[in-house]
């Protein structure tokens, strides 16, 4: 399975979803009241989560630049 990293934005709740991996998450960390990170049982991050997201950074739109580059 290829890897793919996937942004999701859901409206009804202004939340974004980023997920890195296609890792099962073990623990979910609350790095502030807003922000929260998925981690799989290894330690590795699988997702992260911004609640709030357009409202707590006064944006009303989003979009996203892919950037040309070796994988290191």
């Amino acid at each position: 399975m290829p890897m793919v990293m996937r942004l999701k934005y859901f409206p009804d709740t202004d939340s974004a979803h980023i997920e890195l991996t296609g890792n099962d998450v073990y623990e979910t960390w609350e790095i502030s009241e807003h922000f929260l990170i998925d981690r799989d049982r290894n330690g590795n991050v699988v997702s992260l989560t911004i609640e709030h997201a357009k409202s707590s950074a006064s944006r009303w739109e989003f979009s996203y630049q892919e950037m040309p580059g070796r994988i290191a």
